[in-house]
């Protein structure tokens, strides 16, 4: 099972909001998933990232491996995507 940090959608309509969790791989977009370690919002001005340091790197040490969009979103909150 390869583990990934990816985006999920959650919120209504014409108004996105996302979170930052961990998932298989496998799972679909919003399907199942192991844990959630942040969220983002690109609807306030400027855009909203809470992401969950700790359990980000905790993860990544497991082999969890970050998607691109999420690579970029840790960049902007200064934590290093490529760090283990």
């Amino acid at each position: 099972m390869s583990v990934r940090i990816r985006l999920t959608r959650v919120g209504s309509h014409k108004n996105p909001v996302w979170r930052v969790v961990a998932a298989d791989q496998r799972a679909p977009r919003d399907g199942r998933i192991l844990e959630t370690v942040g969220q983002y919002n690109a609807q306030t001005e400027p855009s909203s990232i809470s992401l969950d340091e700790d359990r980000i790197k905790d993860g990544r040490a497991k082999g969890a491996q970050p998607t691109a969009a999420v690579r970029r979103l840790m960049r902007i909150q200064g934590i290093d995507p490529n760090a283990r």
